[in-house]
């Protein structure tokens, strides 16, 4: 039976039994096997020693033997025999000494520390780290403190104990736990015995925080490009300040140099890419690219932001990038914006322009820029009467096209009329007048000219509610009937510029706005009334809502006489939309909207979607969209787990209108407990004639390295709901930069 004491039991039995003291203010008490240390002054925290022998030596030592346990508040040491100073608190201890501290465990035949300090050292340690369950073993350890120590001669992993799949081997190593970083000199990667990575100088980090040191260096071969070899290497410059030089040599074209910068302020943030590519061996020429994002807040209101886009060649993207949303890029913007809000008004000035990627097969045209754009809004509620007034300048500027300045104005007010708890009715009365004055090429000699013209609608709706039992639950069913009426008299506008509108995507967000085209140079005609029903399905508790059909259609007592190409129909009946969406079930989940022509007898649109995902790493989506006589499109996509460790992805992009795949992807992961292999094949259209091809094969090695092209990213963007087969409550990313 062992005994331990604290220090009002020692000053009872100091009556009754013998009391050694020590020579110093500390005293020592041996009874029955058990010796507390007694702390001199409050600060300091007492030490507890049980063994089946102990006995008391001169200056202040203790020597006990058998099962000896020593503790102190957060560490424990064990061993077969342990020597005590307790003026010094130093430790020496040997025979299967056990050292356990902050969820950190170290193991040897000898030890030597200050409990204090807890500086010392240990011969032959096997370690294991509790945070991130890393182990492995050395020649020598210094222990720099309670969570800082140095390895000479050094084998770790995060494998499992009995299943070395991989090793780090390292003559010197460093692991800090406070800054959980680990720095090996002279390292080698050992995966299933062989060696697959060297590096004289490395860093890691122990968890997912930032640090500076060389990225997984990334293999991989794309047609365009041949072989690739990626180094990255990744620069915490600060807190809020880091930056990474990643050069990629392909073997067809030569070096690419990438070089990005990102900051983050409590004011400012932004991000800068600086990519080049030297005499590209294919191109014949030197090929770079530019992007600096920056936003910042001044302060009182004032807010800037800048968005700046540069490629040295319209095909840049498409021989480069390896992403379909790189290849797909058209217009790169660039433009620097300038806003204030107080509350109840705002305004901005914005320069904008575009550098515009052509396709030779596929043409597109190029937008104005607008130099300067400059914005005004207010809203103000007096009387439950809400007034607002949106004013807008455009400089208008194009190569080829007519210039011009415009000039919009549109003051309004409307009166919500509401009969609680159901119904609702919003008349809304406004002006929209619009200025024009051109500039040079006007091509077509169209005048300055002025446009006026009053805009009234009308808003209406109502809530009815119900309790609805279906298949056996409870839910709250709702209908919905909404009416939309807009009045606006036809101006004739053949004469005005055309600097930005176009007929907006007929859609339930479109039926209940004033005007069918966006932007501000058509304006049209309408004396239309909109009906909308729709019903919804909630759960009572939680209000969450499970499901969601709605009907709609509008109708207009005159034929619409303001078009930017001729009609195809004088009927004054819209199209009908129907749309269903929703949470099923707990793994099913549906969006779909259907156009439908009625005085056709046809369809004009159908977009569909299911996802299907019963738990995490589990996923099925599956899509078609149609547009008449443009987009047939199927897209299928999966994460699903095979037999053992085997995971499948996928997905299949199919444009039945071009009879051509627009991306095709599959791969397989393999994850064991310590490690992950990632095998994906991607081909993907970059341009109307030309196409890609991409191979990524990635090593992961938890919490070490990544080696291999990275297809990560691609796969969280192609496939919706994936997740890392790996991925646990560790891998979560860590707060700031990345």
């Amino acid at each position: 039976m062992r005994f331990r004491l604290n220090f009002s039991a020692f000053v009872l039995l100091c009556s009754f039994v013998p009391v050694v003291c020590a020579e110093d203010d500390a005293l020592l008490l041996k009874l029955d096997r058990t010796l507390v240390s007694l702390p001199r002054n409050q600060d300091e925290i007492p030490v507890f020693i049980s063994a089946q022998h102990m006995e008391g030596k001169k200056g202040n030592q203790v020597e006990a033997t058998g099962e000896v346990e020593l503790r102190k508040r957060g560490q424990v040491i064990t061993a077969d025999h342990m020597l005590y100073l307790q003026g010094s608190k130093d430790v020496m201890a040997d025979g299967a000494v056990h050292v356990e501290q902050d969820g950190n465990m170290l193991q040897g035949p000898h030890l030597q520390l200050n409990l204090d300090t807890n500086i010392g050292v240990m011969a032959q340690p096997t370690f294991s780290f509790g945070d991130n369950h890393a182990r492995g073993n050395a020649d020598t350890l210094y222990m720099q403190g309670k969570q800082k120590y140095n390895m000479r001669n050094v084998t770790y992993t995060t494998c499992p104990v009995d299943k070395d799949d991989w090793l780090l081997k390292v003559r010197e190593l460093e692991i800090d736990r406070d800054l959980q970083i680990g720095t090996a000199h002279s390292a080698s990667v050992e995966f299933m015995g062989v060696p697959i990575l060297y590096t004289p100088w490395m860093n890691f980090a122990l968890n997912n925080q930032r640090k500076s040191g060389f990225l997984g260096p990334v293999f991989g071969s794309t047609v365009l490009g041949g072989s690739e070899l990626t180094l990255p290497y990744y620069w915490n410059i600060s807190p809020n300040l880091d930056a990474t030089l990643a050069p990629r040599m392909m073997s067809k074209r030569g070096i690419l140099l990438n070089n990005e910068l990102r900051y983050l302020e409590p004011t400012y943030s932004g991000e800068a890419h600086l990519d080049v590519l030297p005499g590209d061996r294919l191109a014949n020429r030197t090929r770079s690219r530019l992007a600096l994002t920056h936003a910042q807040n001044f302060g009182g209101g004032l807010n800037g932001s800048i968005n700046i886009n540069d490629v040295s060649d319209d095909a840049y993207f498409r021989d480069l990038s390896s992403a379909v949303s790189g290849t797909s890029q058209t217009n790169l913007v660039r433009e620097g914006v300038l806003s204030y809000g107080s509350g109840w008004w705002n305004a901005a000035v914005r320069a904008q322009s575009f550098q515009t990627l052509q396709d030779p097969s596929a043409p597109v045209e190029v937008p104005y820029r607008r130099l300067p754009q400059i914005s005004l809004g207010a809203q103000r509620t007096l009387s439950k009467v809400n007034m607002a007034i949106i004013g807008e300048f455009v400089d208008f500027h194009h190569p080829t096209k007519e210039n011009g300045q415009r000039l919009v104005l549109y003051p309004s007010v409307n009166y919500p009329l509401i009969a609680e708890p159901s119904f609702y009715l919003t008349p809304k009365l406004g002006l929209h007048s619009t200025y024009y004055k051109m500039g040079e090429n006007n091509s077509n000699s169209l005048p300055n000219s002025t446009r006026t013209v009053p805009i009234f609608s009308m808003d209406s709706g109502m809530t009815l509610e119900r309790d609805w039992s279906l298949f056996a639950h409870d839910f709250v069913q709702t209908l919905e009937p909404r009416a939309y009426y807009v009045r606006i008299p036809y101006r004739d506008q053949s004469q005005l510029p055309n600097f930005d509108s176009a007929l907006a995507d007929f859609s339930f967000a479109q039926i209940f706005t004033e005007n069918r085209f966006f932007g501000s140079d058509r304006i049209g005609d309408a004396n239309q009334m909109t009906l909308a029903l729709t019903s919804r399905l909630l759960e009572p508790g939680s209000g969450a809502e499970r499901l969601r059909v709605a009907i709609g259609q509008r109708f207009s007592a005159q034929t619409p006489k303001v078009n930017l190409v001729t009609p195809t129909t004088t009927d004054n009946k819209s199209d009908i939309l129907l749309a269903a969406s929703g949470q099923v079930t707990r793994a099913w989940s549906v969006d779909s909207i259907f156009q439908y022509n009625p005085s056709q007898s046809h369809s004009e649109k159908f977009n569909a979607a299911a996802h299907y995902q019963p738990e995490s790493g589990k996923v099925l989506s599956m899509g078609y969209r149609f547009t008449r006589n443009s987009l047939r499109q199927v897209d299928v996509s999966t994460q699903w787990p095979l037999s053992g460790r085997w995971n499948a992805v996928a997905r299949w992009n199919y444009s039945m209108q071009d009879g051509r795949i627009l991306e095709a992807l599959t791969g397989l992961e393999y994850n064991e407990k310590c490690w992950t292999v990632r095998l994906v094949v991607q081909r993907f259209a970059t341009a109307t004639q030309q196409a890609a091809t991409g191979l990524f094969v990635q090593l992961e090695l938890n919490d070490l390295v990544r080696v291999g092209p990275d297809p990560l990213n691609l796969l969280r963007q192609d496939i919706p709901g994936y997740v890392k087969s790996n991925e646990t409550s560790r891998d979560k990313p860590a707060q700031g930069l990345r």
